[in-house]
């Protein structure tokens, strides 16, 4: 059986991990990128404004990582998304359709008791590294 190279993936543009973790690991073609609050990665605080600007800021970070690693959203294939309260649902979604335009990926959305730091929102996602090619189902 072949050895698969598993990668870290790093960089200063987006928040450094808050724990033991990697802001994202590169196993073969497959990107996992850890949870992203909506921080500013400079001062390593919470955005002011609420889940929206949260959610910004959270997408902007895994921008930044997708980008350490030569992607970009397109590469994107799954995201889940946690909120401390689902009325700030439809605010999320306005702010998610301004980085993933079309040929969504796959995603799941909850609810959680409470997320690091009191932050409303906090954005995982899963891509592939490498070229895609969108095709109809």
């Amino acid at each position: 059986m072949a050895t698969l190279v598993k990668k870290i993936i790093s960089t200063a543009k987006a928040p450094a991990a808050i724990g033991p973790y990697s802001q994202a690991v590169l196993v073969d073609r497959t990107m996992y990128i850890a949870g992203q609050l909506g921080m500013d990665p400079a001062s390593g605080q919470l955005v002011l404004g609420g889940a929206k600007e949260q959610a910004k800021q959270a997408l902007q970070n895994i921008g930044e990582i997708l980008k350490a690693a030569g992607c970009d959203y397109g590469n994107v294939v799954k995201t889940t998304v946690l909120m401390a309260d689902m009325k700030d649902f439809d605010d999320v979604n306005e702010i998610y359709k301004q980085f993933f335009k079309c040929n969504f990926p796959a995603r799941a959305a909850y609810q959680v008791a409470a997320l690091p730091k009191g932050a409303r929102v906090e954005i995982e996602a899963v891509a592939v590294h490498g070229p895609l090619q969108d095709a109809s189902a």
